[in-house]
């Protein structure tokens, strides 16, 4: 089978809420390809349960929206990115729902109300939800959007390799600065690179979750885009910032992938006690179990290493089974299976690797230092979250920075500056031959990052794991390098390298900084800077240290 060259006018790289929206949207000035590593439906927003956060209430106020989500950033977010989400929001809501998203609704109210839910560090009721799940029902109306329009097409089983840039060419950068003109996919099934060009490209590939040994996150979250991104030259910020979600279940007959235990079952009334029933967040944060995750998974930590015990647990017995099967059907039915009535039992839960704070850093339209190069979701650092989101504001994050990145392509476009001829770019090269017996050094290479990661750059780290965790891993990704030149390859080559370098994003980001904000929390350093600094990092220079957004 010969290599195939594939032409669009936009790529969209992801197949969650920001790439899916995105694609809806772009389809109007021209063709989308969308590339998606697994099923199309398999990504963070399709696991979201809880909700999307936006000021829908009357009682409510974007001023609030605003406050609480600079707050739960520990102060280091864009206030002006946080504006930009937080009044755009309502908007985007009722988008969705023009689009078919079937939102959950006030039963008693004689006007179509949203059920608003409440959630940690949140000072009103506004996450707009569909029961507890939410992420598969906007996830089924973006596709059902998407299937009626001829222009999008749909690639899955998809991996993309790198980002198709002047590194690629044999010529002198003719642009006199880097820029992106699409990538290089793997077709999984028939282990053939092609060439997807387009005129914009969009990164929407999500979260980093699996270079942790435990995580909330689906399988394809390697982190390919940020990875890509970072070899192509873009700017990378904030990666020390990763989100342990504070109650994944706990199930010790089973590894792997984390199930969620939404902080929605806290927002109506959950309560986390130890093995001694004792409830042990009351004296700590004025906000009690509602306290921002990072305080929340801190503490849930700090219980688990005084008492020696595996999980703690989520008791919500004081709601009606009635109740809980309507509002939690999906937590219901999973604890369920477990042999857990939640209506009885508390809840075994632990913290887990659940969502990136950091990524690939753009402006307020998803622009990235690479030019036509744009991000949105996940794997964008828009300055929204600061160094710990706000439950809920991840899908309106996507929404509203992807709707604003298709405004900025538009403007390109009519402006007829938008359509450059793209270069000939040079066929992939296949590199060796694959032994089938090597398969063992990449699946135990594999779990040795997430070891690495989940032991020495969890939930509180010291200066001594984090030196421990960059020479292994430097040791790893030396050795992770060999394989992947001497391989035929395949996504789960690709998945590897790029978990190595997020590895090493991770790390790097966390020994420069000398503190501790957020959801980063150094014990040798346990104060935060006198004045607010950010990490970034780009391939051709070390991490440094910057002034915040403001």
């Amino acid at each position: 089978m010969i290599q195939k060259k594939y032409e669009s006018d936009f790529l969209v790289i992801g197949s969650g809420i920001a790439g899916l929206s995105f694609a809806i949207k772009a389809s109007r000035y021209g063709t989308v390809n969308i590339v998606t590593k697994k099923r199309d439906f398999d990504s963070n927003t399709n696991y979201a349960q809880g909700g999307i956060a936006s000021v829908i209430d009357p009682g409510d106020s974007f001023d609030s929206h605003i406050d609480d989500t600079m707050k739960a950033g520990g102060g280091l977010g864009n206030r002006k990115a946080v504006e930009i989400m937080v009044r755009e929001g309502p908007s985007r809501i009722m988008e969705l729902v023009k689009w078919g998203t079937k939102f959950s609704y006030a039963s008693l109210s004689r006007k179509k109300k949203f059920d608003l839910g409440r959630e940690g560090g949140h000072s009103n009721k506004r996450i707009v939800h569909a029961a507890d799940l939410t992420g598969r029902e906007i996830e089924s109306a973006l596709l059902n959007k998407i299937s009626a329009s001829r222009r999008i097409k749909i690639f899955e089983n998809h991996t993309a390799v790198d980002l198709l840039t002047e590194h690629q060419l044999k010529i002198k950068n003719p642009y006199g600065k880097i820029h992106c003109h699409g990538a290089y996919i793997l077709d999984n099934e028939s282990l053939r690179v092609h060439i997807f060009s387009a005129n914009f490209t969009l990164i929407a590939t999500g979260g980093v979750g699996q270079v942790y040994l435990h995580t909330t996150n689906p399988e394809i979250a390697t982190g390919d885009g940020i990875a890509m991104a970072y070899r192509a030259g873009a700017s990378i910020g904030d990666m020390e910032f990763i989100q342990f979600h504070p109650t994944s279940f706990y199930d010790k007959r089973r590894s792997g992938i984390s199930f969620l235990i939404s902080e929605a079952v806290r927002g109506e009334g959950g309560v986390l006690i130890n093995s001694r029933g004792e409830k042990f967040m009351k004296d700590i944060h004025p906000m009690k179990d509602l306290a921002p995750r990072d305080i929340v998974a801190r503490t849930i930590d700090r219980e688990l290493k005084r008492l020696g015990d595996d999980c703690v647990f989520l008791d919500i017995t004081d709601r009606s089974r009635e109740f809980l099967k309507k509002r939690f059907p999906q937590i219901y039915g999973h604890c369920k299976k477990a042999g857990i009535d939640i209506s009885k039992d508390p809840i075994p839960v632990v913290p887990a690797a659940h969502y990136l704070c950091g990524g690939i850093i753009s402006d307020n339209d998803g622009r990235t230092s690479v030019k036509n190069l744009y991000v949105s979701g996940e794997a964008a650092c828009t300055g929204v979250h600061g160094a710990n989101r706000l439950a809920s504001n991840s899908l309106l994050e996507g929404v509203v920075f992807s709707h604003r990145a298709f405004l900025d392509m538009g403007k390109i476009i009519e402006s007829r500056a938008g359509r450059k001829k793209i270069p000939n770019f040079p066929q992939w090269s296949k590199e060796g031959t694959f032994d089938p017996k090597e398969w063992i050094i990449v699946n135990h290479n594999i779990d040795d990052v997430k070891r690495v990661m989940w032991d020495y750059v969890g939930i509180v780290r010291t200066d001594m794991r984090l030196e421990i965790a960059r020479k292994r891993i430097i040791m790893l990704a030396e050795e992770i390098h060999t394989v992947y030149k001497r391989s035929t390859i395949s996504f789960k080559i690709i998945e590897l390298r790029n978990l190595a370098t997020i590895a090493k994003l991770i790390i790097k980001c966390a020994l420069k900084r000398k503190d501790s904000i957020g959801l980063h929390y150094n014990s040798d350093h346990p104060q935060p800077y006198k004045k607010l600094k950010r990490v970034v990092i780009r391939s051709d220079h070390k991490p440094r240290l910057i002034s915040n957004w403001q």
